[in-house]
């Protein structure tokens, strides 16, 4: 399987997090909370936490504490088909694809919920054929571009498809919450809004660089579930974030890595490109300590975060497409996702 094309999208709203603490500052919320609970925000929000902007669904940033279950499912609802078929287009355009020539689309989301879902919404806004494939997936969370990708392949592999096109899009200003919890708190100030697309092929694109998907492997933990997942509460999406995430995500990101690589005799040490989920700032450094990697080797993570934070399932693809456009020495890349669940997904690409 080969990666065509891609698009990214976002909101055209961008905030600094100074601008974010001035507006908690600002809402009825922020009164109600501990007084332990306004020093988190201040301290991860005025600090250095690895982000400086974030672009949301909000044309004021005051909407944001807007909190109805009514509201927040209009956001998503407003939002996401918008920017996931803004991103199908970039990647279209991208790769060189007609539309027509699209045989089957996965669209994956975990912040909101349509039905039909998104894939009704996108063939309509793209111009996909009536009778092209849709798949929706729900529930995977930051991880879901990896399996999305995997999809994919199955149904290139089987022959039941030519040219896949593949979109991940999280309005995670539509699943905003606060209380005195600081997962949660710390949730607020990591999220953003945006969508990815890539076109997969069985042949290579000869007018880009050569992106080869050549091996995969996934490690799930059901019973770290309660590490990181969503739960409704109060008729709203509430996102449970514990402090050993950052561990938990480099120990299983390295299992898959070890694993899947032993699986396709490949030593480690040809690992030229390295593109991870970025997380948090927390998650990136306990990758580079469990995976002995310098900082240089995160860049386009970290530039990711810091651009746009954390926008769940798109990150990587947005991690990917920055590696791209740096246009640095092809070999094999290795590129990891991982959230809800506890997941982990990996996948080997041979860049040329």
């Amino acid at each position: 399987m080969f990666l065509i094309g891609l698009g990214t999208a976002v909101p055209p709203w961008r905030y600094s997090q100074r601008e974010c603490w001035e507006a908690l500052q600002a809402s009825s919320q922020f009164s109600d909370l501990a007084t332990q609970s306004q020093a988190l925000l201040r301290k991860v929000l005025t600090n250095d936490n690895g982000i400086c902007t974030r672009h949301l669904a909000l044309p004021d940033i005051q909407e944001a504490f807007d909190l109805s279950p009514d509201t927040l499912h209009q956001r998503f609802r407003d939002h996401a088909p918008r920017l996931a078929s803004d991103a199908a287009r970039q990647a279209l355009e991208s790769a060189g694809c007609e539309v027509q020539a699209i045989d089957a689309v996965v669209v994956s989301t975990c912040t909101g919920y349509l039905c039909p879902g998104l894939t009704s919404y996108v063939t309509e806004m793209v111009g996909l054929r009536a009778d092209v494939v849709p798949l929706d997936l729900v529930g995977q969370g930051c991880g879901a571009a990896l399996p999305s990708l995997g999809a994919a392949e199955a149904l290139l592999t089987s022959g039941r498809a030519e040219h896949v096109l593949v979109i991940c899009v999280e309005i995670c200003s539509a699943a905003f919450y606060v209380d005195n919890d600081p997962g949660v708190l710390i949730s607020a100030c990591l999220f953003a809004d945006g969508a990815a697309a890539a076109v997969l092929s069985r042949e290579a694109n000869p007018h880009h660089r050569r992106v080869e998907w050549r091996a995969s492997g996934f490690f799930t933990v059901p019973a770290d579930r309660d590490l990181l997942r969503f739960e409704q509460k109060g008729g709203r999406l509430r996102n449970i974030l514990r402090p050993e995430v950052p561990g938990r995500a480099a120990f299983c990101a390295e299992h898959v890595h070890r694993t899947t690589l032993a699986k396709a005799g490949m030593d480690g040490e040809r690992i030229a490109g390295w593109l991870f989920h970025p997380g948090g700032r927390a998650v990136l450094r306990a990758l580079a300590e469990r995976f002995g990697l310098p900082e240089e080797d995160l860049r386009w993570s970290a530039a990711v975060l810091s651009e746009f934070g954390n926008l769940s399932s798109p990150s990587v693809l947005f991690v990917l497409r920055r590696a791209l456009a740096e246009r640095p020495p092809g070999g094999w890349w290795w590129m990891s996702s991982f959230g809800a669940g506890f997941s982990c997904f990996g996948a080997l690409l041979r860049v040329e």
